[in-house]
């Protein structure tokens, strides 16, 4: 299983890749970045982590950006990309996504430290990973975008954003706009933090314990059916103790990417059609969404799907939003066949 939240189970279900290098981690500075709000993270910073080599022709490369929560740690260690994704063809760049705490966030910031970093959006994390890649690192076009979950989100944006750019996306879990259901979740989790007294509106100086926020999130992660068989009824009251003293890194860096999920649509600049907004999407897409899944509705990834025909993998799982297993056959199949092409 991949682990979409790592903050929240506790539980390893993965090791990262025997061969991998202890410490990948690579820092690299794009100068003052200039959001689509129009404001600037000053002095940006984009973490990412690089397995395989680029080609002479520099058209060989895979990214692969974080999920909520997520670092390229996290990605190396529990998602194990190298499973789908031949590294020995392609050059695969993890890419942390800004407010991971590793790329430019509220936690590290020197400059625009917790509440006074400027708010960005889903676009805005392509954006940089877009300058990272053309300005930093000179590669000439991606052969893919593969991400799970906000990294999903991030694939349908690339799609948008960068039309001939990228030629193939991959998103999993991931969706080109929140659904209602989604949204009424997602703003119950952030009245949590915001209303929650150690947050104080992000201007904390201890980060805070939010044992609710991360009940809500818990509590969306997977299905009834799922926890009711994982979870016996004399094991609750240790899982509630545990989580009356679990936090997140950094409750604004939480805040900040829940912020973007929650203003995603890639359909923004058409009136909110995603018929329209489908129009301008160039690349081959593979959509992969778990029927089952309370956190990310699939319904507008599998409308989009149906729009521009195209293929279309419906996990149905008790594990709901954590579905995704790379090592499940037909995952594998269908990535392997839409990189090989």
């Amino acid at each position: 299983m991949i682990v979409i939240f790592l903050l929240y189970n506790g539980i390893c279900y993965a090791q990262g890749d025997p061969d991998s290098v202890p410490d990948r981690q690579q820092i690299a500075g794009i100068g003052d970045f200039k959001l689509e709000s129009g404001a600037v993270i000053r002095d940006c910073r984009i973490g990412y982590r690089t397995y395989g080599k680029l080609n002479k022709w520099k058209n060989n490369t895979v990214l692969f950006p974080t999920w909520f929560g997520g670092t390229s740690s996290d990605i190396e260690e529990y998602a194990e990309p190298w499973q789908v994704i031949d590294t020995d063809r392609f050059f695969l760049i993890v890419a942390d996504a800004l407010g991971n705490g590793i790329s430019s966030s509220p936690s590290n910031s020197q400059e625009q430290a917790g509440a006074q970093f400027p708010s960005f959006t889903i676009r805005d994390m392509v954006a940089s990973h877009y300058t990272l890649l053309t300005r930093v690192m000179r590669i000439k076009s991606l052969y893919a975008v593969i991400g799970i979950s906000m990294g999903g989100m991030q694939v349908f944006q690339w799609g948008m954003s960068y039309p001939d750019y990228v030629s193939r996306l991959i998103p999993i879990v991931g969706t080109p706009q929140p659904g209602s259901y989604d949204l009424m979740g997602y703003s119950i989790y952030r009245r949590i933090i915001e209303d929650d007294k150690g947050f104080d509106h992000g201007n904390y100086t201890t980060n805070p314990v939010i044992p609710a926020a991360t009940m809500m999130l818990e509590f969306s992660l997977t299905t009834p059916e799922y926890k009711t068989r994982a979870m016996s009824r004399d094991s609750f009251a240790v899982w509630q103790s545990n989580v009356d003293s679990a936090s997140v890194p950094d409750w604004n860096d939480t805040y900040y990417q829940l912020k973007a999920i929650m203003a995603h649509d890639i359909a923004r600049d058409y009136g909110g059609s995603l018929r329209k907004a489908a129009e301008h999407i160039k690349a081959r897409m593979l959509i992969i969404v778990s029927r089952q899944d309370h956190l990310v509705n699939p319904l507008p990834a599998m409308a989009i799907a149906k729009m521009l025909q195209a293929k279309l993998i419906t996990l149905n799982s008790e594990q709901g939003h954590q579905a995704p297993n790379f090592e499940d056959e037909a995952m594998r199949k269908s990535i392997a066949e839409i990189l090989s092409d």
